[in-house]
This record gives C-alpha cells, sequence and structure tokens, in this order.
C-alpha cells in the first residue's frame, strides 16, 4: 500500500511561503520537482510550482493538488536555486520568480503551442561567415576569455570598447570556443529592434544553433524556440532580458551587449536587473560573463576599477577608422542669427544637404516621440494634461491626438482652452514625427523614414524599417534611442542630435550618465565604413561637461567627473538604492499610509540612509497616486534584509499598493 506524500507548491502570488499539498495515489509515480501543478488556492484554480516532496505537511488540512501539468519537468535544479536567488535579491515570492521562467504561450497551463500556417525554418545551412582575423586589442581581449571559458571560471570581463572597435567578433570567437567544449551560450541585446541584425550576425556564423527569445515573437514561434532550447538543438540564444531564463543546457558563456542599458532592468515583479542575474546564473554554472558597452555603466566601471570585474579594453576601430568628428552647436547663437526658434541649425541642414549629395546616408536622433510635446493656451498658459496622470499629453499628427505616454489614453486636441475658453491654442515641443514632417519639406528629394515606438507596433516593422535602411531606400533615418545602439550601417557618414537636452533635464541623478551615453552611441553609427563620419549635436547648454566629454568620446573623462558628484552625495555605485513606492487613487490615502510607513521603519533604517517620504516626480500615473521612500545601503543583501526586517507586520489597506523595486532605475 502506498503511503501518503505531499508537495511543496509555489504559487505566483505575493505570499512569502509555500503550501503543501497531498498528493492523490494514481499521480504519486508522475510527480517530480520543477512540474508545474494545479492546486485549488483561496477557492481559485491556479498554477504552481512543484518545489518540494515530503513525506509529512506542515499543517493537519490539507489539499490534494487538482493535476499535473507536465509531463517532464520545466525547470531544472539550477533554474530552481536561480528562482530562489531572485526571490531573496529582489524581494518577492519564490512563485513570482519561478513564473518568470515560463515563456509567455505556456503561461496559462499550456504545455505546447501548435503553429498555424507558419512555414518551417529552413534547417542545415552551412556557415556563411569564417572568423576575422583579430586586432592586437581583440586578440588579448579574446585570450584572457578564452582562458577563463578553458578552466570554467567563473569570471566577470567588462569589454569596454569604443563604437565599432569589434566587440560583436570578440563574442563570436569565444562562443566558437564554448561550443567546441560542448557547452552553450547566452547572449542579451537591450532592444527588440537590435534583434534582427544581432541574430543575422550569429546564425551567419552558427547556424542552426541560434535560438532567439523575446517579447515580440508570436505565441507559436516562441514556444518552438524554447523547445529547441530546452531539447539541446539550440546552443547559442540570442534575445532580451528574459531570455536570461532559458532552459539552456551545459551554460559556458553569457554575454550581456550594450550592458549600460536601462531596458535590462524589469519594472514588473519580479524587478530583476538582467546583468546581476547573469552574473548569479554563471557563478551557478562556473562560467565567464563578458559584459560590453562603449559606455559601461558608472556600477560597472567602478567595479572594474577596483577589480571586481576584469576590464578588457578596445580603444581603437576596426581598419583603424578614425571616431566620427563631434560638432556643439549652440542652439542659442542659431536663434540669436535666425532671429526665430528654429529646429534645425544651418550645420545640420548642410551636413544632411552633403551626404545626400555624396549618395550617403544619415540618421536624426531625438528621444521624443509624437508631433508636438505639449499643446499650451497663449492666453491664460494652461498647458493640456491628462486628466488620469501628471503628465503632458504629447499631439500626434498620424492620428491627430493628443495621447498620453504613461497610460496611452488619447483625446483629440480642443479647440479652445479648457481653462480660459479662448482660441489662443498653440503647439509647442518637437517629437519625431514632427521632425520627419519638418526634413520632408526642407529635402522634397530624400527619402526619410521614421523608427519609434509608434512607428514599430506592427509585426515585422522593425525588420522592414531596418532592411529598407541597409538596402539604402532610405536616406535619412529618424528614431529615438531604438536607433541609437548597436545598428551598424557601413553607408552613415551622418547623424544628427535634434536636441541633446531632453535627457539632461530630467530629474534623477542618472541624466548626465544617459545623456552621455546616448550621444556617444548614436553618434557612433556614423564613419563605421570607408567614408568618415560627423556628428551635429544641438544644445542650449554647449558648456556642459557631459556634452564636451562626449564631442571628445572622453568616457575615461566622464566618469572622472561624474564619479565625485556620486560619492559626496552617497549614490550609486557607492550605495546600492532601493524604492518603496506606495500608490493609491485617494491622494490623502497614499500620503497618509506613507507617513505612517516612515514612522513604522525608521527605527530599523537609519534615517540618514533615507530619502523622502515624497511624492514621486511624476505623482499621478493611470489615476494612481504615488508617493516613495529611497533607502540606501553599502550592499543589496544588507539592504534586502533590513528591508524585510523593517517591513514585517507593516499591512497597508486594500486600496493601496506597495511595491519595493531593489537597484531601481526609476526617480
Amino acid at each position: 500500500m502506498n503511503k501518503k506524500i505531499y508537495v511543496k507548491v509555489a504559487v505566483a502570488l505575493p505570499m512569502n511561503t509555500e503550501y503543501h499539498y497531498s498528493v492523490p495515489t494514481e499521480m504519486i509515480s508522475d510527480v517530480e520537482i520543477g512540474k508545474r501543478v494545479w492546486v485549488m488556492f483561496r477557492n481559485k484554480k491556479v498554477i504552481g510550482f512543484i518545489v518540494a516532496i515530503d513525506k509529512n505537511a506542515d499543517v493537519e488540512k490539507v489539499n490534494d493538488i487538482v493535476s499535473i501539468i507536465d509531463g517532464k519537468p520545466m525547470l531544472s535544479k539550477e533554474l530552481l536555486d536561480l528562482a530562489r536567488e531572485i526571490s531573496k535579491q529582489y524581494m518577492c515570492s519564490f512563485g513570482e520568480a519561478l513564473a518568470a521562467f515560463v515563456p509567455t504561450p505556456l503561461k496559462k497551463g499550456k504545455t505546447s503551442v501548435k503553429a498555424r500556417g507558419q512555414k518551417p525554418e529552413a534547417r542545415g545551412q552551412n556557415s556563411e561567415e569564417k572568423p576575422k582575423v583579430l586586432t592586437a586589442e581583440q586578440s588579448e581581449a579574446l585570450k584572457n576569455i578564452n582562458a577563463s571559458i578553458e578552466s570554467n571560471e567563473n569570471k566577470v570581463f567588462l569589454l569596454y570598447g569604443i563604437t565599432s572597435s569589434g566587440k560583436t567578433e570578440v563574442y563570436l570567437q569565444a562562443i566558437e570556443k564554448v561550443l567546441q567544449k560542448g557547452r552553450s551560450a547566452i547572449i542579451l541585446v537591450p532592444e527588440i529592434s537590435l534583434t534582427p541584425q544581432t541574430v543575422r550576425r550569429f546564425t551567419r556564423r552558427f547556424c542552426d544553433e541560434v535560438a532567439v527569445m523575446h517579447s515580440r515573437l508570436a505565441g507559436s514561434k516562441k514556444y518552438e524556440q524554447y523547445d529547441r532550447i530546452r531539447s539541446g538543438q539550440a546552443r547559442v540564444i540570442v534575445g532580451a532580458r528574459s531570455a536570461i531564463f532559458s532552459p539552456i543546457k551545459n551554460l559556458g558563456l553569457i554575454v550581456i551587449d550594450e550592458e549600460h542599458e536601462t531596458t535590462y532592468k524589469q519594472d514588473d515583479v519580479p524587478r530583476y536587473h538582467a546583468r546581476d542575474v547573469a552574473i548569479m546564473r554563471a557563478e551557478y554554472n562556473n562560467c565567464p560573463v563578458i559584459i560590453g558597452t562603449a559606455t559601461p555603466s558608472l556600477e560597472s566601471y567602478y567595479l572594474s576599477k577596483i577589480n571586481k570585474y576584469k576590464r578588457l579594453e578596445l580603444l581603437e576601430r576596426i581598419d583603424k577608422r578614425a571616431l566620427p568628428e563631434v560638432k556643439i552647436i549652440d542652439m542659442r547663437q542659431e536663434i540669436a542669427i535666425q532671429k526665430r526658434l528654429v529646429m534645425f541649425s544651418r550645420s545640420l541642414v548642410n551636413a544632411l544637404e552633403k551626404a545626400i549629395a555624396n549618395k550617403n546616408q544619415a540618421m536624426i536622433f531625438l528621444n521624443r516621440r509624437g508631433f508636438a510635446t505639449y499643446i499650451n493656451c497663449r492666453k491664460c498658459g494652461h498647458v493640456i494634461k491628462c486628466d488620469k496622470c501628471d503628465a503632458v499629453m504629447i499631439y500626434h499628427f498620424a492620428k491627430k491626438k493628443l495621447i498620453c505616454h504613461y497610460c496611452g489614453k488619447e483625446v483629440f486636441p480642443p479647440r479652445e482652452c479648457p481653462a480660459c475658453k479662448s482660441g489662443y491654442v498653440k503647439y509647442f515641443g518637437v517629437g519625431t514625427e514632427r521632425v520627419e514632417a519638418e526634413l520632408s519639406r526642407l529635402l522634397p528629394g530624400a527619402k526619410i523614414a521614421r523608427m519609434d515606438k509608434d512607428s514599430t507596433t506592427k509585426k515585422g516593422s522593425h525588420e522592414n524599417i531596418l532592411k529598407d535602411f541597409k538596402e539604402h531606400r532610405t536616406d535619412i533615418l529618424v528614431g529615438t534611442q531604438m536607433i541609437a545602439k548597436g545598428l551598424d550601417f557601413p553607408n552613415v557618414t551622418m547623424v544628427g542630435i535634434v536636441n541633446a537636452d531632453v535627457t539632461l533635464n530630467l530629474p534623477d541623478f542618472r541624466a548626465g550618465e544617459r545623456t552621455f551615453d546616448l550621444i556617444t552611441q548614436v553618434a557612433g553609427r556614423a564613419g563605421r565604413g570607408k567614408d568618415p563620419g560627423t556628428v551635429i549635436v544641438q544644445t542650449y547648454v554647449p558648456e556642459h561637461y557631459v556634452l564636451k566629454c562626449a564631442s571628445k568620446h572622453d568616457y575615461k573623462g566622464f566618469y572622472e567627473q561624474e564619479i565625485v558628484s556620486r560619492k559626496e552625495h552617497n549614490l550609486p555605485p557607492y550605495v546600492h538604492l532601493g524604492r518603496i513606492i506606495v500608490r493609491s487613487k485617494d491622494e490623502r490615502t497614499v500620503e497618509k499610509v506613507m507617513l505612517q510607513l516612515y514612522d513604522y521603519i525608521k527605527e530599523k533604517i537609519d534615517k540618514d540612509n533615507m530619502l523622502g517620504p515624497a511624492p514621486c516626480p511624476i505623482t499621478r500615473i493611470g489615476g494612481y497616486f504615488r508617493w516613495n521612500i529611497l533607502v540606501k545601503e553599502k550592499t543589496r543583501s544588507i539592504m534586502v534584509e533590513k528591508l524585510r526586517e523593517a517591513l514585517d507586520g507593516f499591512r497597508v489597506p486594500n486600496t493601496c499598493f506597495l511595491a519595493i523595486d531593489i537597484d531601481t532605475m526609476g526617480m
């Protein structure tokens, strides 16, 4: 007679415990750790994960599991351990962390997804691209990485290489070494828009070994890729941040390209940073991590300075090509000369005309979507804002509507001022849509395309826009940060940055760093072919050290100035930042709860290590008022320990929501 057995199940809810369920006799032979099960939880049928098998339960009354979903475990011991660590480091439940490992098509209890009318991918093609001859700098970097691969050594390499210095070739040849050893690799890229070009580079070298994972894939396609990874058919995985959770076997190397990008930080539970999860995962697998970029995050560069990371440098472009010349244009002088506000300086227009006349291409960057960035009444000064968010609504010409970029609400623009009823309503500010329209007027013969969130909503739009640009069916590509990094088009000789001050004036201590990154990265798109590149940067503060350093491609000079301010104000990389956010639809409730929370935790967390409580910079989003407290600690583990202890027992009302963001990137 079979003895009763129990399973411990983690559910994807904010509960810091797992629950025992009994296993019906007929299911005992199918029970395995790592499988998903249907269970009843608070009178609802939910998906849980088996995380332990026990002979006894910790309570007397135990429900049976309803059914077992998977034929074989979905999660290996390694992934279970990694999820446990993520739950500890980022203050979420074990079940919430485990849910991140399940691909979207399988979220609702499915075990497979059938393709609908999709042609199967061609398989079995031969490698189209052979390894390139490396420069001395590349060879030295690869030698260091290969030594770690050979000895199964867990080491973090910061591959600091200026734009077009050949970082990708170092990745490719390191992966080749990994595959020769019978192991696998994960390559993370920050933007889905970069995936097609990156995938082409890797499939030309590794063919059938490559799988792709990102959120834009159709459900059946994503499942197909997931199944190829799980079965071991694919050993090189390229994808956005969630690809770090791929069920890859024999992991031998992780690459994080453009590691400075904030898109590696997840906004929702679990609020992980893919770079740090990659480092955790590499520790489990005794393998190296390469974090590559031309503009390292201050945290990563600092860790390389104190020898936590091994820094490898590529300071010359391939074929000794010159870095593009960067010209800073003072828009105050342009206004003085032209006696009016202008979108484009004469230098920018002349450079565009020259590039097109020479049959070259150009990229124009502005990190603002839409046509006009706000609508203002000239009589009373009223600015049209979203009624659900403390945010100005942006006018989009294509839709003829005002759109809130936070909650997505759309309304038709008013003909008269809602406040004073006057007809003096005017459109101000510049977004990518207006830049595209103005360029079409100034350069009627040029073929212009736009790449931003609005122009890439359709499936395949990223690929189509970039393909047209690559094949020179487009002369000028206008875009937001989507075009700022990772793209390699040899015919681009001119890059224009319409307003470098957009990110510089944000209420965030990282504003200078993000501005330097964007300018340096977008400037790096120019001059990657045989012709030299030119970059025009328009600004109203040309004397700012961020812009001066960016114009000289001087990351180290920027770092030395920026790090002084960080140390003086005790900010990252000298501390880790945690953020406690409370939101509610009632403004007085959220303020009251946050003040109570502060009183509750101030005895356990040093007041000198807290900033706030205060309203968030954008206080209301989607109808919810938001307040926050920032907490500083020397290490992430100390911060998490203190926050867990400090918040233990504190309960927010049902009308409020509390969130904790460890190593927050938001302000």
